[in-house]
């Protein structure tokens, strides 16, 4: 097995540290699998887990060091305090740099990294569309203090100056509608702006923003990279030219001070998710396709005599997902962004508000509850959280179970609410 050098120093220059080339060569499951390799410092095939938050000095006083983390040669010796490093979160770390191709930071939350992304980045004008709520509320406490503006992400270019923002969510929440991501990484640098890409619904495999031009990409960790619904986590990684810039050892010094970093608990739980993450979204996007083209077919059926297309047509008005952008797909663009899936999210919008209502607790298979990215299926009555989309939406996430059986499932709750609606007009 190739062993590899840290991609990034846990506690020193991120410039310091390359991947060895034979693990370049590997697959995405065999990085997941085998990327923290060389941090292995016992014989436990799983990674032990480290609670600590303190670490012992070197016993030797003559290896003591005032400025700790110098030795490019061992750079995960020096643990001090867990809020710098710590075991678990630094082979999390190790694992993500790798496979999101750019050195990366952990955080506590998927909005604590953005929020550490803004305090670093510092822009005067934030361009950006709805999308995730959240992200929109970090920005109103960020700009009490800096007085930071919100720009339409479609705004025209020139309202863009160096230092702005162009933050883009691709897949969007909680649509899982698709954007071009050279589009407006484009716009954003010939304005010397930064294009920052969130995308936590297009994990690895699905696509890569760095190859569009990202400068930032951000996760919410807690969604795909988590994949079982046990644990917050946020992350940043840099793209590496912008780390030649020095980008990824201020982020790392202002995570110092900011301190919102993930427990070791939480590191541990991300190490042991991302051995299967390839596996996981894969099938999770694979099934997603397949019921959003059944679902799009039903809807849109011409059949007098298709029983299982009138159920779907009784109480379903939308459906969207970025496997449905045909124009997209036909320019091209889509394919090359997301060329191994179009994601594991759709939204559906129901004919009548009281139908988003009733329709989860007709559901067998899907729990309802917010978050998404986890092997069980969730649906959410989107307005539950909110408040600003279509109240008869539902954000549906998929999981590992079988597609045919999430149709089956679907299909006889849409059932049921038809039935229910023509007994009580009825009445």
């Amino acid at each position: 097995m190739a062993t590899t050098t840290p991609l990034v120093n846990g506690h020193g220059n991120a410039e310091d540290h390359r991947p060895d080339p034979g693990l370049a060569n590997l697959s995405l499951s065999s990085k997941t699998v085998h990327a923290d390799d060389y941090l292995n410092k016992s014989r436990d095939v799983a990674p032990p887990l480290h609670v600590s938050t303190t670490f012992r000095y070197n016993r030797d006083p003559d290896q003591l060091k005032v400025h700790w983390g110098e030795d490019a040669d061992e750079p995960y010796d020096g643990h001090v305090y867990s809020r710098y490093t710590a075991p678990n979160t630094t082979r999390f770390e190790a694992i993500l740099s790798d496979i999101l191709k750019g050195p990366a930071l952990s955080y506590a939350s998927g909005l604590s990294a953005f929020h550490a992304m803004l305090v670093f980045l510092n822009p005067k004008r934030i361009a950006i569309r709805d999308g995730y709520h959240g992200c929109h509320g970090v920005i109103g406490v960020h700009a009490k203090l800096t007085g930071l503006k919100k720009l339409d992400i479609d705004c025209p270019a020139e309202e863009l100056q160096p230092g702005d923002i162009v933050h883009i969510e691709t897949p969007l929440n909680p649509t899982g509608s698709a954007y071009n991501l050279k589009a407006y990484a484009d716009k954003a640098h010939s304005r010397g702006a930064y294009l920052t890409v969130d995308s936590t619904f297009g994990p690895p495999p699905l696509q890569d923003p760095f190859l569009w031009g990202a400068d930032i990409i951000m996760h919410s960790g807690t969604k795909y990279i988590g994949g079982h619904s046990d644990m917050l986590c946020g992350i940043l990684a840099v793209n590496p030219a912008r780390v030649k810039e020095g980008w990824w050892n201020k982020l790392f010094d202002e995570r110092l001070f900011l301190g919102n970093v993930m427990g070791s608990m939480e590191g541990w739980l991300g190490v042991r998710s991302l051995r299967t993450l390839e596996l996981r979204v894969e099938r999770q996007s694979h099934s997603t396709t397949k019921l959003v083209a059944w679902l799009n077919s039903a809807l849109h059926s011409e059949k007098s005599d298709d029983g299982e297309a009138k159920i779907v047509r009784d109480v379903l008005a939308k459906i969207e997902h970025a496997s449905l952008q045909e124009q997209d797909i036909k320019d091209g663009w889509l394919l090359k962004q997301m060329s191994s899936g179009f994601g594991p999210v759709f939204s559906i919008t129901m004919k009548e508000q009281n139908f988003a209502r009733r329709l989860p607790s007709k559901l067998q298979l899907f729990h309802h509850a917010t978050s998404l990215g986890g092997v069980e299926s969730l649906i959410e009555w989107r307005t539950m959280t909110d408040p600003g989309v279509d109240t008869r939406l539902l954000r549906v996430s998929i999981g590992v179970e079988g597609w045919e059986d999430l149709k089956n499932d679907l299909l006889q709750a849409f059932k049921a609410l038809s039935e229910e609606s023509q007994e009580e007009s009825k009445m």
